[in-house]
């Protein structure tokens, strides 16, 4: 295992120093003046007790927070909603507009996103690289196709010719958004843009830990042409802004752990949106799988499972935890992963010299030294890492892969949120593809075969949101055109593609009926009448609709 401790490398932006002058102590990152600038744009909070976030990859400080109150956050939400009525009279294309005037941003100011996103998630720079690009995908996607999706469509009306019927789209009004920490730009962008876009107001509240990654990419969407007050962003704990974002909202989109989101919709949503009926959707966590069929190409299997295990370090809700590799070749895939493994290059540099960054807080070491020490303490064989480097920065933890795992150690079910993950061997695909099933989650997962068919048959089978061939999670994260959700315990809703924005609007359904009325004419017998109409629904099925 090599390591890459911070140094004096860094791609400058502009708006960098010496680690005295910039956030979190290290060389290269934004400074603190330009931190405060960004904190600036936050909402509500300012005469309240700030919190002070540190930089995983040093412990050191950040910047400090303000934290808004009950009463601050339903006081946003009152700005948002006037705000929002001018938005919505906008046309659709000038809202894509705006946002394809955003893509442009993001990847021309890239470098200081991908500066912020390393100090404040710990994240190697490839893989702040990802959020950057998800973001603009996002964007682009938003920009172009937001009008063919919100348009007005003809449906079919009782009578061909004589009822017009159409499908309208209005926007829902203001929508709450809680965002994670993982990831904080790209999982902002695939929910605020699009909400945005069907001509709504947003309200945020992004983790604390990650906010500046927010605040910049709401910067660049004011840049862009966004009017302000249209996207409000507000810092403070959940216990204490949470019922206000969910009285407030006409919808709410939540993303996190399983656990906070069923507290969430079991307790808050469950009570609160019920007395307004505001729809919501919950993006949660998962326990996923990947099969290794009999045929796959190990080297590549085995290079495309180190991506799909370790990226952010394991912090992302469809990292894979499981792999279930045929037993013809589970040796050879084990000891070729495991290599892989062991090669990868730790680091908290501001460059592309790590293969794998830090993790977040104190929290995820915690739980990830606990589920690992577990495993190895009930028999479970550690074939790589198995410990954290502190010698590198505080956060940091090997990526690990284990074998022998067996259902009474704590990584066998519970998601561990971390580059942890246990290999298990099978003869019958009938059994690798019940196993992959058997978990509450079904979030996403994936299957490598040197055929490209029998691995799409073998993703049919599993029950599982995305499922990937070939490829650990990045081609259906990437592929925005498509809806991406989870089933079981992994989440409600689903986000990008057409039903990406759709959520936030309200259907309406308008017809218009020409000549025949729907009722018995005068004098005629209503025998009769609903006689005649069996014959017409009998023959409406030979015309085309």
């Amino acid at each position: 295992m090599t390591s890459a401790a911070p140094g004096n490398t860094s791609e400058q932006t502009g708006q960098q120093g010496g680690s005295g002058t910039t956030i979190g102590g290290i060389v290269g990152a934004p400074s603190v003046s330009r931190a405060k600038d960004l904190v600036a744009r936050v909402v509500g909070g300012k005469d309240h007790a700030p919190v002070e976030m540190t930089a995983p990859f040093t412990g050191k400080p950040i910047v400090s927070l303000p934290q808004a109150t009950d009463a601050d956050t339903r006081a946003v939400f009152d700005e948002a909603r006037r705000a929002q009525r001018d938005w919505a009279n906008t046309s659709v294309a000038d809202r894509q507009r705006v946002l394809t005037r955003l893509m442009t941003l993001v990847l021309d100011r890239q470098q200081e996103g991908l500066d912020l996103v390393q100090v404040e998630a710990g994240k190697s720079r490839l893989d702040a690289f990802d959020e950057i690009a998800g973001t603009a995908l996002a964007a682009s996607y938003y920009g172009t196709h937001s009008a063919r999706a919100l348009g007005v469509k003809r449906r079919a009306g009782v009578f061909p010719v004589l009822t017009k019927t159409q499908e309208l789209r209005h926007p829902k009004g203001v929508v709450g958004i809680i965002s994670p920490w993982n990831y904080p730009l790209a999982l902002t962008g695939l929910d605020v843009l699009p909400a945005l876009a069907a001509g709504n107001a947003v309200v945020q509240k992004p983790d604390n830990q990650t906010a500046l990654s927010a605040l910049w990419l709401h910067e660049l969407a004011e840049e862009a042409g966004l009017p302000r007050g249209v996207w409000q962003i507000v810092l403070g704990r959940g216990s204490v802004i949470g019922d206000a974002i969910v009285e407030e909202s006409d919808y709410v989109a939540f993303t996190g752990s399983t656990a906070t989101g069923k507290r969430l919709a079991g307790k808050r949503l469950a009570g609160k949106i019920a007395e307004r009926l505001t729809s919501f959707s919950l993006e949660l966590g998962g326990k996923n799988p990947m099969i290794v069929l009999a045929d796959a190409n190990v080297e590549k299997a085995a290079t495309g499972a180190v991506a799909a295990c370790f990226s952010s370090a394991g912090q992302l809700c469809v990292s894979v935890e499981r792999i279930y590799v045929h037993e013809s070749i589970r040796e050879v895939f084990a000891a070729a992963f495991a290599g892989k493994a062991k090669d990868l290059t730790l680091g908290a540099k501001l460059d592309y010299s790590a293969g794998m960054g830090s993790l977040t807080s104190a929290d995820q070491l915690k739980t990830i030294t606990e589920h690992v020490d577990d495993a190895r303490a009930k028999g479970a064989t550690v074939l790589a890492g198995g410990k954290a480097r502190p010698d590198i920065g505080p956060l940091f933890y090997e990526p690990t892969v284990l074998t022998d795992v067996t259902p009474d150690m704590t990584p066998f079910a519970e998601e561990t949120f971390g580059p942890v993950v246990s290999i298990y061997g099978y003869t019958d695909v009938d059994d690798a593809v019940q196993r992959a099933n058997d978990t509450q989650y079904g979030l996403n997962a994936s299957v490598w075969s040197s055929d490209g068919a029998k691995g799409r048959e073998v993703a049919a089978r599993i029950k599982a949101g995305t499922v990937n061939v070939n490829e650990g999670f990045a081609a259906s994260f990437g592929s925005i055109d498509a809806p991406m959700g989870g089933m079981g315990d992994s989440g409600v809703g689903r986000r990008n593609g057409a039903e990406g924005i759709l959520r936030f609007t309200e259907v309406q359904t308008v017809a218009t009926q020409r000549g025949l009325k729907l009722r018995p004419f005068k004098g005629m017998p209503p025998r009769l009448w609903a006689r005649s109409l069996t014959a017409g629904v009998k023959a409406l099925r030979h015309l085309p609709r």
